[in-house]
């Protein structure tokens, strides 16, 4: 009796040492398990900071490049996509969380090559920029020596149309008769003749060239042989009393222009003026009593 009492006792404690054992055991694997769900649920909010960041990061980034800012609004919304499915995600889903691990990695590396890409365009608009900065100042330099340049041109084309310009000296005006004969007598007067030289110019055009005469009378009134023949002065036209064409090639000419009044002029003082068209030449008087 007193034998398979201790047999009891014997199993009972064995029993219980197992038990004990297996307490432990599922304590332990307990223990283990509660920790690996606090390091993945720590995984989990290290990953959702990360894709915040990066979600962060894309919005900050921008290009004067429409293609790749389509481009980056497609990567943005990637991130938030991955972000909301990580929210769904249950903390111990370790496949899941590794899965949005590397998707993370994949968005990070496609960031940093858009950074490198805007960075270069950017790079490329400040050269840009500095070249059309360039290019505007070279232009307004190019521009100002052209002024600068027409200018002076314009000034020696002045200079040299005025230098070209015929002039005439000595214009004497008398009054003739119907002789022929020179007189001073105004009731006698069928012709007045004026006379001048085209002086010698070297770089006047050459050629035929017409020479006109104004004859005013003693009243300031122009007189004419009863037409109303006209030539141009700087835009003007202007009646003339008489004319003569003349082969004029840059060496001195004397040039007599005939006028007849066709009535009796009054005594007084007449006014003759001499033309080209490229202005007066010469002015002259006669007195008739």
């Amino acid at each position: 009796m007193e034998k398979n009492f201790k047999t009891i006792i014997g199993v009972l404690a064995a029993l219980v040492v197992v038990l004990i054992g297996i307490l432990i055991y599922v304590l332990s694997q307990k223990t283990e398990l509660k920790e690996n769900v606090q390091v993945l649920t720590v995984d989990k909010q290290s990953l959702t900071e990360q894709l915040t960041q990066l979600q962060s990061d894309y919005a900050t980034l921008s290009s004067t490049n429409d293609t790749i800012n389509n481009e980056l609004e497609v990567e943005r919304e990637k991130v938030a996509s991955l972000i909301e499915k990580l929210k769904k995600t249950q903390a111990n889903d370790q496949a899941k969380l590794r899965k949005y691990e590397k998707e993370l990695g994949t968005l990070r590396s496609i960031m940093r090559g858009y950074i490198k890409q805007i960075d270069s365009l950017n790079q490329l608009n400040i050269s840009l920029k500095q070249e059309a900065t360039e290019a505007r100042q070279q232009a307004a330099a190019s521009d100002n020596k052209y002024k600068e340049l027409k200018t002076t041109t314009d000034e020696l084309s002045k200079q040299v149309d005025k230098g070209s310009v015929v002039r005439g000296r000595g214009l004497s005006v008398i009054a003739l008769n119907s002789r022929g004969k020179e007189t001073n007598r105004s009731s006698r007067v069928t012709q007045l003749r004026s006379c001048l030289s085209l002086v010698e110019n070297s770089i006047a055009q050459t050629g035929l060239m017409t020479v006109y005469i104004r004859v005013k009378g003693p009243d300031e009134i122009l007189m004419t042989d009863g037409s109303q023949n006209t030539f141009t002065v700087d835009g003007e036209p202007l009646i003339y009393s008489a004319s003569r064409e003349v082969d004029y090639q840059g060496e001195e000419i004397e040039v007599c222009i005939y006028f007849n009044p066709g009535v009796e002029l009054a005594a007084g003082a007449y006014t003759v003026e001499a033309y080209t068209s490229k202005g007066k030449i010469g002015t002259a008087q006669l007195y008739l009593k």
